[in-house]
């Protein structure tokens, strides 16, 4: 059990928090939810939105889940796309004919314009305004979680999410909003936190990857040490209604428990922090810039940063015959281009335009099936277990990468 909030002892603010730290300004923070953002790094808004304001956001999951479906079921890899099951169960029925289906919803990436409009909700971004201030972007790591029944790919554990960054960014304030698209709670793995696990500043020891997973591991010796926490025991259990949002920072510890019920939890997590600070994405992708000073009225370019995407990155450690690659896919008709992440040589990571067909399925170069995810924070901590997406990042062939 988690010691009552407001009750823990505060030890002195480090450099850091104080650095990041903002005098109040009126939000949908209140000055006591404003105040435990600080001291205890996430606060959980029951009430952010009405249930029904989500179903935009729901529907686009649907469209995400039937485009998988169709995917597969051209492939010959199902025989039942079971059109007529609910977002709570049809993805796992699917996974009962092709496992680890949720993986490519996963990697696609795909951010549809209902995610967007969430993103950019005024009410969301009146708490990234109370944290971060003014010049506001979207951070490149967002992700769509399909949490489906007992599923150890599902199963995210203990994690700052800072230890999937480039160390640049390591004292950068991201803000996390974690949104789920479900009622949320201990029985279908919601999140815990660890209240004022931030307050050191510090990025803890971090391992890779746990058991059949490519998600990185807090160590929980060094976390002591690093945080002065007690996984375990300081562990507190977050469920978020529907409509309910928990905001915390990104290098408070966190985990999602395991889904021991019969329907998937969905949720969305997305981030903000200052559009002209390292976002710490190993040179991929930038932040979206969402405000700017002196511009009341900007809009966000929404298909500038996607077009960011279709030119190589960090050209210069790439191979020859891969650099070669690229220019071919720059002079391709952008009409009939698709836009997923690769990595190469196990060394640095690109993000290119491939060619498609117009009727074929979206895909990465190689297996358009294939449910490995590597990247290059498996470069960044120890590898104390192998598994099948160890072994693809290690032998260094080109393969995309997406941050769980």
């Amino acid at each position: 059990m988690a010691p009552p909030l407001g009750t823990m002892d505060a030890p002195e603010t480090p450099c850091l928090i104080d650095r990041w730290r903002r005098p109040y300004t009126p939000g949908l923070f209140t000055p006591e939810e404003f105040e435990q953002y600080w001291t205890l790094g996430f606060v959980l808004k029951k009430d952010v939105f009405a249930p029904e304001e989500l179903e935009p956001a729901r529907e686009a999951v649907n469209r995400g889940v039937a485009d998988i479906a169709d995917d597969l079921f051209k492939a010959g890899k199902i025989k039942n796309k079971h059109e007529d099951a609910p977002l709570e169960t049809r993805l796992t029925l699917i996974e009962e004919q092709f496992p680890s289906a949720s993986v490519l919803l996963h990697k696609r990436g795909v951010l549809p314009k209902e995610f967007q409009a969430l993103w950019t909700d005024p009410r969301l971004m009146s708490v990234a305004r109370q944290l971060l201030g003014d010049d506001i972007g979207g951070h490149p790591v967002w992700n769509l979680r399909p949490k489906t029944p007992q599923q150890e790919q599902a199963t995210v554990p203990w994690h700052q999410d800072a230890a999937y960054l480039d160390k640049v960014a390591w004292e950068v304030h991201q803000v996390t909003a974690w949104i789920p698209l479900v009622p949320a709670s201990e029985r279908n793995g919601c999140m815990q936190v660890v209240p004022g696990g931030h307050r050191t500043g510090r990025t803890a020891k971090h391992t890779c990857c746990a058991g059949g997973t490519w998600y990185v591991e807090l160590d929980e010796t060094d976390a002591a040490q690093t945080l002065g926490v007690d996984l375990q025991s300081a562990a507190l259990t977050c469920e978020v209604p529907l409509g309910g949002v928990l905001f915390l920072n990104n290098i408070l510890p966190h985990r999602s428990l395991n889904n021991l019920s019969d329907g998937i939890r969905w949720s969305l997590d997305l981030r903000w922090q200052k559009w002209d600070q390292p976002a710490g994405f190993y040179g991929l992708k930038e932040v979206i810039p969402m405000t700017k000073s002196g511009q009341p009225d900007y809009k966000v370019d929404w298909d500038g940063w996607a077009n960011l995407s279709r030119s190589a990155l960090q050209e210069g450690i790439l191979k020859p015959e891969t650099k070669s690659l690229v220019e071919t896919v720059k002079a391709i008709d952008a009409s009939h281009v698709v836009e997923p992440v690769l990595k190469i040589d196990g060394v640095s990571s690109v993000m290119l335009s491939v060619a498609k067909s117009p009727d074929s399925p979206t895909s990465t170069l190689g297996d358009p099936f294939d449910t490995t995810i590597a990247g290059p924070w498996m470069d960044q901590w120890p590898i104390v277990f192998h598994n099948r997406h160890t072994e693809r990042h290690e032998r260094g062939s080109v393969q995309g990468w997406h941050k769980a």
